[in-house]
């Protein structure tokens, strides 16, 4: 298991490669070629990775399920997570940005924080 601190460095790192592959080959870069086609494709690829998620967890029991359906869902929420970070990157959002926020809702209620959106 992974400490805080090592989840930060690994989202860090990924993210400064996102940003270097705005620079990259479309041919030689898989996110390369999502910028060259478009926020379009990037917005296709986080829907169906949260589609592949919902269907990851549906499959899995809320007791845990089989180190194989596990593995699954793990493997669906990395790719949404990379491809929202992918967003993040096309828009030229800092990862901060990301971190923050979450960050800001800590310790509040869900409920309050609902509500102070739906009032405005």
């Amino acid at each position: 298991m992974s400490t805080p601190s090592d989840a930060d460095a690994v989202l860090a790192q990924l993210y400064a490669t996102l940003q270097q592959r705005k620079n990259a080959d479309p041919k030689q870069s898989y996110v390369a070629g999502l910028y060259a086609k478009g926020i379009d494709a990037i917005l296709k690829k986080v829907a169906e990775e949260a589609g592949e998620t919902l269907i990851a967890a549906k499959n899995l029991p809320l007791s845990g399920g089989t180190p194989e359906n596990q593995g699954a869902l793990a493997h669906e929420l990395a790719d949404l997570w990379f491809h929202t970070l992918v967003l993040l990157a096309a828009y030229d959002l800092p990862l901060s940005v990301l971190t923050d926020e979450l960050a800001r809702r800590m310790g509040r209620s869900g409920l309050e924080e609902k509500a102070a959106r739906t009032n405005n």
